[in-house]
């Protein structure tokens, strides 16, 4: 029998491989250990904007008296961290278009110029004043790169598995600094007359020699405080890259939406607009509520150094609680939405327990300093620690809007709520109460969105699946 000879197209292999397939290179990626020392760099000036912000309400009693400040210039002080994000947009697309570097280097001499500005030791008290405020707002106008980059260098530096944790530190940071505030300057900085129970309004019941003796500790550690920025300063702009030579996930390689799409895309999207609203509302509440915590406790006979520790422990509960929670998060995904239930559940229960306890002429609560303590260390603990948890289901909601804008936005709004809430505190600061409601009402309030929020996670479903 003759063989018959096959033709062209019989000769075609059955399985013919993609030509994407064939023609796309592959994607690389690595990690490097500079990544840590990235991270300490930038949790460092993290640390100190915190610090910075939030140094004039744990002494309202001493600044009162060193530098003739009122209540309502306590809550301006304090405002200005808020207002530093009315050119948030700017440093938004500086972030996008030239890299974290750029605008982190900006940032770190907006504080270097508000801290030598604060120190300036003239004796013109009115000119003084003018100098304190403007460095507190030029030091709020790091608060846009300093408070939202966290999430852009986890997604930059670290890997999948590591990407919430990052996200932790570098966010929950800045908080640690404003916790450390409230130590530092009630232990170095003496209450006049030595008050421990009640808030002294007139300037005659302390001595010349105790008001020099104050102005010149807060003297002190604003000349401390200015050498440790200056130092960060130097630091970044003798090293601090923008990016790694090679990205270390398919996610950190893949193409992002323009700034402008990246702003559309945002505000047209529901599901976002809805879990950045219960972020924003609770997490705004509670800076503005804790940058006056001593004012808030001082009615319930809660001296300076007490309403300190107590503003301490909430924040520094807040962190580890947060950072171990997104330890938890990385080696679970998918659980964002559940976590976020249980953190803003349990600040309900704290913030309407603390509440209730400030209020024990009505309800008759025992007002101890161990309930004190404990509600609203609670506050802390769950408010605090849900912000990296609602950083990455940001991002993970929205992808591929860049982390730096995304971030960004909801930042600002949770800034826009503390400043509105500061403005009205310096028409309304006899009696805090409100105050108090205004915390259990936003907790309550941002429960209810997230538990009727939509979870989707487009990004990890790049990494693990499209990357396999």
């Amino acid at each position: 029998m003759g063989s018959v000879t096959s033709t062209a197209g019989e000769q075609e292999p059955l399985i013919v491989p993609s030509i994407t397939e064939t023609s796309s290179p592959p994607v690389y990626s690595r990690v490097y250990g500079r990544r840590w020392l990235i991270l300490t760099l930038f949790s460092l000036l993290a640390f100190m904007q915190g610090l910075v912000w939030n140094t004039w309400g744990p002494i309202q009693n001493s600044a009162m008296h060193a530098f003739g400040f009122s209540k309502s210039d306590i809550a301006v002080l304090v405002l200005w961290g808020p207002v530093g994000f009315a050119p948030w947009l700017l440093f938004m697309w500086l972030m996008d278009k030239k890299g974290l570097r750029a605008s982190l280097l900006l940032s770190t001499f907006f504080m270097a110029v508000g801290a030598a500005l604060r120190s300036v030791p003239v004796p013109e008290p009115k000119l003084r004043q003018w100098l304190v405020h403007g460095g507190q707002l030029l030091n709020g106008l790091a608060g846009p790169t300093i408070m939202s980059a966290g999430p852009l260098l986890s997604t930059t530096w670290f890997a999948p598995d590591q990407r919430a944790t990052a996200t932790a530190v570098a966010s929950l940071v800045s908080y640690l600094g404003a916790a450390c505030s409230f130590i530092v300057g009630p232990l170095l900085i003496p209450a006049p007359n030595d008050t421990t129970h009640a808030l002294v309004t007139h300037t005659g019941d302390v001595t010349d020699n105790q008001i020099s003796n104050i102005r010149d500790r807060i003297q002190l550690v604003l000349y401390a405080e200015l050498g440790m920025v200056v130092l960060l300063f130097v630091a970044v702009l003798l090293y601090f890259p923008s990016r790694p030579p090679v990205p270390p996930s398919v996610a950190a390689a893949s193409q992002r939406l323009s700034y402008r799409s990246s702003i559309c895309k945002l505000l047209s999207n529901f599901r976002f607009l809805m879990i950045a609203l219960a972020y924003a509302v609770p997490t705004g509440v509670v800076s503005g509520w804790s940058g006056v915590l001593d004012m808030i406790l001082t009615p319930a006979n809660v001296s300076q150094v007490d309403a300190g520790w107590i503003g301490f422990w909430s924040i520094v509960g807040g962190c580890v609680f947060g950072v171990a929670t997104a330890r938890f998060a990385d080696s679970i995904r998918g659980m964002l939405k559940l976590i976020l239930v249980l953190m803003m559940a349990g600040a309900s229960l704290a913030s309407t327990w603390f509440t209730l306890t400030c209020l024990t002429r009505l309800t008759h609560l025992p007002s101890t300093a161990a309930t004190l303590y404990t509600s609203c260390i609670l506050v802390g603990i769950f408010i605090n620690s849900s912000v990296p948890i609602f950083f990455e289901l940001f991002i993970e909601t929205v992808y591929p809007v860049p982390e730096g804008i995304t971030c960004g936005v909801v930042t600002f709004l949770g800034n826009l709520v503390t400043g509105c809430l500061l403005f009205f505190l310096t028409f309304y600061s006899t009696d805090l109460s409100w105050l108090n409601w205004c915390l259990t009402g936003s907790c309550a309030f941002s429960l209810l969105l997230v538990l009727f929020f939509r979870e989707t996670y487009d990004r990890l479903y790049l990494d693990v699946f499209v990357s396999v």
